[in-house]
Formats: structure tokens, sequence, C-alpha cells
């Protein structure tokens, strides 16, 4: 809020105000603030505007002065929505960082942080709340002729609403209406993660008498499943102190009768407890566990280095315990009265780790991702900037919530890709651009992985990063045991089953003997890649875009993964009319297909992006695969990303070549992380686990390096390459990607700009060169690839010069039509 001594000489004053539209428009726009709202201005707050001859928008404040742009004539504000700024002063230096350094509109930067229940504009839809009564006759004339119409029609559009009452001012009446409760705009959030229970059964104390004791023991004679379920009971307590349903259950071979029976006689009495859904044990549930010899150290090695270092990198195996060193620095940060920001790559992980941490922390902790509803998102954003949060738990988006005493982020699982945002702009990443954070805050961070990106070691090996590690897992839990299985070999030998060697599927057989879990990694969902016309090699491809269609055998129809096209299985080539279709390759739905033939006991379950679409799909399988509903898990990698099951005992990795050979300088690198992460969910508690990997190429380097654990040899080998041939960490990539709806026209356009660049950059510039995808929906795609030194090299000298040379090159009528993407560092 701005602040004048006099205010009778401040109401008099003619203000302007610069506001942010959420918009990919290159400027701030000016607008006039009338006289009567002028001592409700202030940076920060939302307003209601007119952009263009009728669209409406709420954009944000971002400067206030007495001069009046010398371009234009600026319209008036229509209406201030907010008392105070719901946009702080450290998230428009944010927003303003993010435009500059990934190259975009500060607007687009905007349309990104603000939940859509906070960005009101023509279109958004308003409906009536069917939860609630209301008294039409507290409805002044204009709320009640909203009201009205809204019956006879239920959603309009604020743009059908201003038309209605013949007035621009429509705002205040809505906000009016949904403080009421009337009109379905804002409602408050309720719990979507609800505490898992279990039960757990304990013997009545009467029968601890000697006495009793025997008697119970002549009673259940009769019952001879009853007294299995005792006995099983006292072999249980030997080693545990809680004793669940399901171990007494399993261990006792009676069924869910016999154990109500003895509930029902008050034998045993049932305690249901909320647990952990990681299922971590004791230590980890007990809000007083205890740091092992190997977390205490490392514990107080990563507070000295804080003292040093705003960013400190913590490389810990896998089940190393990581989670548990993070609750005691969020520990320590409350204790200082300061915030924290704890990232994690997937959705997944947030709903996982949840329950754990409100076991610590209870309603100071809240959660912010995509699959909230636009008001759910907002009403988190409300209790951020209350205050009302002090741990906020979060995917990638979670930086941009109004926080206002940051003292730490967290960024777990930090090399993971699902940080980085490619489309659309801002193309930014959440791990730099939470370290960006961190210093406008002047608060610490914490990078955690098992296997680390390149950048983030790369900068701990400079000096630039603290750098701690934790080398034992937790519990004391050995490594699991890792088998390399030849695929060439064994179709030599016809031992092949399908796609699974005789070796992974003897080690499935015995872990569903002993009643233990699997999962099996396929990084390619549907069913089947490919389809081929034996007699003349037709391929079914998209319409859209230069790619061949993928098989789902659940919606029985050909998918494009990048534009989402769809057609019909074919039962004849188009081309020749030849019904010998072929399928080539396979993916997680024909993996699970073929292992139901195979293991038609077994209980199969698939996890990839088609079967964990809905919002509640991905928590109700996780739930399935705990509690021992499903026996094998086929996954994407989305099962490498942190998650953990106590009786998962067996790995199989179904081909590993298909990563190791992707064409990018990245691929290694990449490959190590995800057959690493993949291999970490075997054997996490007392059980070694068995990871069987099968390749063609055995003896690939990137293979012997999963098996000893060695990511440092990993590293210094990959530098070299990345020293010879230009690439991060030690040069910094921007990716431009020239698209165009002509191929002829983009050839020439793409080739010219590529000259002007190569006149100011010089051999920096790489391309064009078309892309593995070269059309997407209709859009024919070049890419010029810019490589630009750490050292010696002024990065923002560069982008100075890309942005107004693409600025100029965008305008001239010769390039009508281009669409021009740029990525700063596009991995």
């Amino acid at each position: 809020m701005l602040e004048f001594n006099d205010v009778n000489d401040f109401t008099r004053k003619t203000f302007f105000v610069e506001v942010i539209l959420p918009l990919a428009i290159s400027k701030t726009y000016t607008y006039r603030v009338p006289y009567e709202l002028n001592d409700l201005i202030g940076i920060g707050k939302r307003v209601v505007v007119q952009f263009g001859k009728s669209r409406i928008y709420t954009a944000i404040i971002y400067y206030v002065s007495e001069v009046a742009p010398t371009l234009y004539d600026a319209k008036y504000i229509i209406e201030i929505l907010d008392e105070e700024n719901i946009v702080n002063e450290n998230q428009l230096n944010l927003w303003e960082w993010i435009s500059s350094y990934y190259l975009c509109h500060i607007g687009e930067v905007m349309q990104a942080a603000l939940p859509a229940a906070l960005k009101l504009a023509s279109e958004t839809v308003i409906n009536l709340r069917s939860d609630n009564e209301f008294d039409k006759t507290q409805l002044n004339d204009k709320e009640y002729l909203i009201v009205d119409a809204l019956e006879l029609q239920p959603d309009l559009k604020i743009g059908d609403i201003t038309k209605l009452l013949g007035q621009k001012t429509v705002f205040p009446l809505l906000k009016s209406l949904f403080q009421k409760g009337i009109i379905h705009i804002h409602e408050e959030i309720t719990e979507k993660y609800k505490p898992r229970k279990k039960s757990f059964f304990k013997l009545n104390p009467i029968y601890e008498d000697p006495g009793n004791r025997k008697s119970l023991f002549e009673i259940l004679e009769r019952a001879p499943k009853q007294l299995q379920l005792l006995l099983s009971y006292y072999k249980l307590q030997k080693d545990q102190k809680d004793i669940s349903r399901e171990e007494l259950l399993e261990l006792s071979g009676s069924g869910v009768g016999a154990l109500k029976s003895l509930q029902d006689k008050e034998i045993f009495i049932r305690e249901d407890k909320t647990v952990s859904r990681l299922n971590q044990g004791e230590e980890d549930i007990l809000p007083n566990f205890e740091l092992s010899d190997i977390q205490h150290t490392a514990l107080i090695e990563i507070q000295n280095q804080l003292e040093k270092k705003s960013v400190v990198l913590l490389h810990g195996i896998t089940s190393s315990g990581k989670t548990q060193l993070y609750i005691r620095l969020i520990e320590q940060t409350l204790k200082e009265g300061k915030q924290t920001l704890y990232l994690l790559p997937e959705i997944a992980l947030t709903t996982q780790i949840i329950e754990r941490l409100r076991n610590y922390f209870g309603n100071q902790i809240g959660v912010y991702h995509s699959k909230f509803n636009d008001n759910e998102r907002a009403e988190v954003w409300q209790k951020v900037l209350k205050g009302e949060y002090k741990i906020l738990l979060g995917a990638r988006s979670a930086v941009f919530l109004p926080f206002h005493d940051l003292g730490l982020i967290i960024i777990d699982e930090e090399h993971e890709s699902s940080y980085k945002q490619y489309d659309p702009a801002p193309r930014y990443h959440a791990r730099d651009t939470a370290i960006y954070l961190a210093h406008v805050h002047q608060a610490k961070v914490i990078v955690g992985s098992a296997t680390p990106s390149f950048e983030s070691y790369y900068n701990a090996k400079i000096g630039k990063y603290g750098f701690v590690e934790l080398t034992g897992r937790f519990g004391g839990v050995k490594l699991p045991q890792i088998e390399v299985v030849s695929i060439s070999e064994e179709t030599k030998r016809k031992t092949m089953q399908s796609h699974f060697t005789s070796v992974l599927l003897e080690e499935i057989k015995a872990a569903l003997s002993r009643k233990e879990q699997i999962i099996l990694f396929q990084n390619r969902r549907g069913y089947t890649p490919l389809l081929l016309c034996a007699t003349c090699g037709y391929t079914p491809k998209c319409i859209n875009c230069d790619v061949s269609l993928t098989y789902h055998k659940s919606s029985g129809k050909l998918h494009c993964h990048y534009c989402g096209f769809r057609q019909d299985v074919l039962n004849a080539c188009p081309a020749c009319g030849s019904a010998k279709i072929e399928q080539k390759g396979y993916g997680t739905e024909k993996i699970e297909d073929e292992l139901s033939i195979i293991f038609p006991e077994a209980k199969i379950a698939r996890m990839d992006l088609d079967s964990t679409r809905t919002r509640n799909s991905f928590q109700i399988l996780i739930d399935d695969f705990e509690e021992g509903r499903v026996d094998i898990l086929v996954g994407t990698q989305m099962v490498a990303k942190g998650l953990d099951f106590g009786n998962v005992t067996t790995i199989g990795i179904v081909n590993a070549d298909t990563m190791l050979n992707y064409p990018d300088f990245r691929a290694f690198e990449r490959s190590f992380q995800m057959l690493s992460q993949v291999s970490g969910r075997a054997g996490r508690r007392e059980k070694q686990g068995k990871v069987i990997i099968q390749a063609y190429d055995i003896n690939h380097r990137v293979i012997k390096q999963v098996i000893e654990n060695d990511y440092t040899d990993l590293f210094n080998t990959e530098i070299i390459e990345r020293r010879n041939y230009n690439y991060p960490p030690l040069y910094r990539l921007i990716q431009l990607d020239i698209k165009h709806k002509d191929s002829g026209s983009l050839a020439i356009i793409s080739h010219n700009l590529a000259k002007i660049l190569r006149q100011l950059f010089g051999e920096r510039v790489l391309g064009p060169e078309a892309p593995l995808i070269s059309r997407v929906r209709n859009y024919y795609i070049q890419t010029i690839l810019i490589k630009a030194e750490k050292e010696g090299t002024s990065i923002l000298k560069i982008k100075e010069v890309l942005h107004q040379t693409l600025v100029k090159f965008e305008s001239e009528p010769l390039n009508k039509g281009v669409l021009i993407q740029i990525d700063v560092d596009p991995y």
C-alpha cells in the first residue's frame, strides 16, 4: 500500500499504474487510476482492466507513478479486487528473474504462477453452488438478476454477465456473491489426503495370567483355526510390539471369520492406528526417532556446510534415510520461526510422503500441486499468504507461492527431469528457480539425490555448493544383488518366453512362491509402438505429427502421444489391402497382458500415464500394492521415483538398451539414474533384493557402473566427453525451435536466422536441424542450438543480444507465420 502524509492531496492526485497482464506481451501496460480508487492502490494487488476492444482481464499492479504513457492514452482501471496485496515483492522479484533468465514474457510467468481462480477473465465460468441454500430477498437488484440468470442457464461466463447487466464493473458483484457462498468461484478445501489406517491386534490383558491362559487354550481346542491364530500371535510377539491383521492372517493361514470370532469373544482387542504409507518402520513413525550414527554425522556436516554455503548437495544412496535428515532440518527451521518449502518431482510422491510429515508437524503443513482444482489452489495460496502454513510440500509449481519468511528449501530427487517445465512458457527448471528464490529470501537450500544431476555434482566439486555423502542404507539393509542377463544369448538358446528371459521368470516365480512382490520396468507405455504391414511395409502415422501411432489395447485404438490424435486399429493395410499386420515392439500394456498368461494366478497392475490419469487413481494403485492386493507391478519411469514398498524383493528391467542407445548427450547419465533408482526399489527392509537387468549389450560400461553403484566413475568418464564436445555442465545451452506450417518456408526462414546468429555468436551456433520428431500438431520444426561456455563469456550479454535479434527477426514481413520457441537449459 502506498503511504502519503497528506491524505486530501493524495486523493486529488492523478496516478498511473503499470500492470502485468497474463498474456505473452513484451511489456507491462499502463492504466489510469480513478480518483475514488487512489487510496486503494498498491503494488501486488489485482485490478480489473480492459485490454483490446472488449476483453477484460485480472492484472497485477507492478509499479505506481504519476507519469502518463506517451505513446497511447491510458484507459481507466475498472476495479481493484484486493484489500491487501496477493503477490509480494519477493514474488515479483522472482517473476522478473524467470522472465529474464528463461527469455519469456513476465505475463507468461504470471499465467503460470497464479492459480486460475485468482485470474478471473472474460471467459471465466460462473455457476450456482448446489450445496448452499440462500434467501433471495437479501440480494440487491443486480445480484438477484445474476442468480436468476444462473438458474435458467447453469454456466455463465463473466462476459455474459457483463452483457446482461450492461456494465463493465461486475467483479465487485461476483465477489459479493461468492463471499455469501452463492456462486461457485471459491470454496474451502476439504481434506484430500486421509491418513491410512491399519488394524493391529493385542491379546486381552486378562490372559497374561498363567491360569487364564491355560483355560483359554482348553476353550480353543475345539476351534482349530482360532487356536492357530493365537499361536501365531505368540510367535509374532517375540519379535515385534505391534501385530497387524495381515501378519496374523498370513502366518496362521486362518480366515477373517476366525479372527472376528476371537475379537467378538474379547480374546483379541483390535486397535486402528494411523501408519505411514511409506511403511518405514517404527523408527520412522515415532516423532522422537533416533538418527543412526551415519545420519547424525551427515546432519552435523550439513549444518556446518550451511554456515559457509547457501546450497548443499546431499548425495545419499537409495534407502539411506534422507527424509529423516530433512525432518530434523525442518524442525530447526520451525524453531527459527521461518517457512520451509519441500519440493518433490512428482505429485505421486507428495501423496506418499504427506502423512509421514504430518505425523510430526500436524496442520502446519500444506500441499500444493496441479491435481488440485483451481479453487483449492487459490485456497492454499491464501493460507500461505496469511502465514497459516509453515511447511509447503509440492511439485514444481510450488516455487510460485507467496512465501514471506522462507528459511529452508529442500529439493528431493533433484536429478529428476520432472522439475523442468517444457510447455508452455515459462520453460523453467524448478531446482534452479528454487535456488534463486532462496537467494531472494536469504534462505538455505538442500538438494538431495542418490544419483545427482551432473550440474549439481559439478557445482559441488568446484566448491560452489557444499557436499555431504550418506553412504549406508538405513537400518543396515544391504543393497540389492544385480544380475545382468543377455537377451541375445537366451534368444539363441530359445529359452526366451515372450519378452522375458528364463532367469527373470524364475526369479518372479520364486518371489511369488514366497508371497513377495515384484516390479517390472519398461519405459514405454501403450501395447505396441509400431504396426507394420508385412507385405508392403506401410506403418500408420499421425495425421498431425511425423510419428507412428501407438496401439493401446485398453482403448482398442491407435494413439499419437504428441497431439492426442486417435484412430481405429487396422484390420487390413490401407495401402495394399493385405491382412498381414504385424506388431513391432512392446509397451507396458503388452508386458502386463503377457505376464497374465504366464502367471495366471498372480494379480498384476500397471502404473503409467494411461493408468493414473484420474485424480485418485495413483493413490488407489499404491494402496492396492502396499496392502498386497497386487503381486506384480508393471510400470514406466513412474515406478523409479522414490516410492517405497517393504515387500518388494525382485525388480526386472525388461530392456536396458532402449535407454542407453537414445540419441541424446544425457543418455548415459539418465540411464544410470533410471537403472539405479529402479534398482533401489528392491529390498528396502531386512530382505536383500534382487534386480534382473535384461540387455543385449551386457558389457556396457554404464550397466557395470550401476552394478558397482559407482556414480563417481560415471561422472569422471562422462565429464571428459562433455568437455570435448561442449556440453553442460561446462557449457550452457539455448535451444531455438523454429516452427512453421509450410516446410519450404521453414527451411528458408530457419537458415536465414542461423546465418544471422552465426554472425553474432560464431561457432557457438549449431543447426538448423530437424529434430527426431520434425512435425508436431501440423507445425514443421527446425532446431538451432547455441552453446555458450561458462567461463569467459557473459551469458547475460548473449541473451540480451539474442532477444533483440529475435524481436527484429519476427517483425520482418518475410518471416510472417513463424513461431520461435526459446528454451534455456533444455534438459
